[in-house]
Formats: C-alpha cells, structure tokens, sequence
C-alpha cells in the first residue's frame, strides 16, 4: 500500500453523500462518513439513519444500510456488514470472516459484536460499521491492509481509546504507527460541547488546557488528535473532516442539538478482494 497523506472530499450519489478517501480505493480500501440525506427514514430520525438503537423501523434501518453500501459499491457486501454494540467504552475486538453478518441486519440476523467500540479486520469484504451522533468517529487504515474503525465519546476519548487502537492496528498489522493513516469524521465541536467542570478537569489534567474550547466547552476533536499522536501517528497522516454535528442537522445527526431523539450517521471501511 502507497503511503501518503490522507484527504476526504464528499460524493455524492442517487442522494447519498459520503465523505471519502476516493485514492485510496486504489490501494483496495474504501473509507466513508455517511451524512444524513438520501435515505427512507420519517422524522426524527430523517432520513438515513444507520442505527438499530434507536427506535426506528428496523426494516427501514435495513433499507438505509443497503443504500449507503451501494452508494459505496459495496451492496453485495450488506449480508457480510458487521456492527457493534457501542457502550462508550475502550473494548476493541478483531473480526474475520466467520463474524460476517453480525449486527448487519436491524431485523433479525446475528447479533452485533457485544459491548465493543472499536472492530478492526484484516480480512477482505468485510465492511466495518459503527454509528454517531456527536461522538467522534476515526478510520485507521495500516499497510497489510488492516483497518480500524472507532467510537470515541467523552469517556473512551479521555481513557485513550485512539491511541489504544493505533497500538492494537500496529500489533495486528506488525507495521510502524508511523506508517497509520487515520481519518476522523464529524463530530459536535468544542463551542456546543459543555461539560461538569469535573469532567473538564480530568481532560485539562490529562491533555493540557487547549483541551478547553475557547467557548469553555470540551474540545474532543483536539484531545482525539493528541490521541493519536502520541500514539505514534504522523500528524501528516491525521485528516479530519471539521465539520461540526450540533451546527449542520442539516447533514448530520446531533444528539445533542436534537435533544436526544435522533437517528445516527456511520463510519465504516473495508478492504476489498
């Protein structure tokens, strides 16, 4: 795999817009943040959301996964999807083809990998995905390929969650953390993220005061970055996306900014045969 910097620029297609790395394909990967446009779900949770969690119609959230996977190329793939059961914690787990199916399907199917925020693989045709809406999503791609996708809320970003995973791509791809790629896609910024001043506090503490957002708010995108870095990755190699989920419901799902009655955009990456 060429090594080189990352870069997101956002297609569009039949409606669905997603942000991706379209070079990389090349390489025989595909990486994409989902925005919320072009599927089949109702308000509130318009219109494609990815989550089965959340109290959508689970054959609509079906549907939507089978769009976003054929704006992608991707749609043989829907059977072998594989999701998570995302609690906010630092569990990675390493999947390979017998976990194929699971949490693909918001109607009936396996199960998704139980109690888990990172999934990472090494095998082919496997599309790794998890859902947001507010916290941070990153997307490591290492040279084998093995790729990496990850759920950093306030809780796994403080524990390390990015850099745990860097360390874990490194370990399963037996390559430099140097040599890492990693995407991270939207997520609520610092000016609509208040916190308790004791939260804020462990995070100053952990990662410095810049982890304040000048509007006092918690600034995860910088604490996630640093994450990152002192994980060994090349600040050359960190792309983030910038845009912020409380400020575009437009384009993406807030939590936060809807008042907790939303649906959830995606992360996901796969390495192709």
């Amino acid at each position: 795999m060429d090594v080189r910097p990352p870069t997101l620029e956002r297609i569009e297609t039949s409606g669905i817009a997603v942000w991706t790395d379209t070079a990389l394909r090349e390489s025989g990967i595909v990486i994409a943040f989902s925005e919320r446009g072009g599927g089949v779900s109702s308000t509130p949770y318009e219109s494609l959301n990815l989550a089965a969690h959340v109290g959508d119609t689970p054959v609509t959230v079906d549907a939507n996964r089978r769009l976003f996977l054929r704006s992608l190329g991707l749609e043989p793939l829907t059977g072998r999807l594989i999701t998570a059961e995302q609690v906010h914690g630092m569990a990675s787990t390493l999947v390979g083809h017998p976990d194929a199916g699971h949490g693909a399907f918001a109607l009936g199917g396996k199960p998704p990998i139980p109690r888990c925020d990172a999934l990472l693989t090494r095998e082919a045709d496997l599309p790794l995905l998890l859902c947001f809406a507010d916290c941070v999503p990153v997307v490591l791609v290492a040279p084998g390929p093995v790729i990496a996708v990850v759920h950093a809320g306030w809780r796994g970003a403080l524990a390390g969650i990015a850099a745990q995973s860097v360390s874990r791509l490194g370990e399963v791809s037996l390559s430099n953390e140097g040599a890492i790629t990693a995407y991270v896609g939207p997520h609520i910024q610092g000016c609509h993220y208040e916190v308790c001043d004791e939260i804020l506090s462990q995070f100053v503490n952990t990662f410095g005061t810049v982890a304040r957002a000048e509007s006092g708010g918690l600034d995860l995108g910088f604490v996630v970055a640093a994450s990152l870095r002192s994980a060994g990755v090349d600040p050359c190699n960190i792309v983030s996306l910038g845009a912020c989920t409380a400020e575009m419901t437009d384009r993406f799902f807030s939590h936060r900014a809807e008042a907790g009655l939303t649906g959830r955009h995606g992360a996901l990456a796969c390495i192709l045969s």
